[in-house]
C-alpha cells in the first residue's frame, strides 16, 4: 500500500475514472498538486493547465496560473 501523494494520485485518479468530477477542475487541481510533490513537472503542468482551462474564477485562475510559473 503506499502513502503520501502516490497514494493521493491513485485516490484522484480513480474518481476522474469514474468521470463525474472530470470537468471540475478542483480534481485536476489536486492531481497537479500529488504530481508536483512526485516531482513530475511535465504531468503537473498538463494537470494545472486543465484545471486551468475549467476555471473561470479569478483567483483560481491567478492562483494556477501562478502554480504554473513556478514548475521548473
Amino acid at each position: 500500500m503506499c502513502d503520501g501523494p502516490e497514494a493521493g494520485l491513485t485516490q484522484i485518479d480513480a474518481v476522474l475514472e469514474h468521470g463525474e468530477l472530470a470537468n471540475y477542475y478542483l480534481a485536476h487541481s489536486a492531481r497537479a498538486d500529488m504530481y508536483r510533490r512526485l516531482g513530475r513537472t511535465a504531468e503537473a503542468r498538463s494537470s494545472y493547465e486543465r484545471a486551468l482551462a475549467l476555471t473561470q474564477q479569478e483567483p483560481e485562475r491567478h492562483f494556477l496560473q501562478e502554480r504554473i510559473r513556478q514548475l521548473k
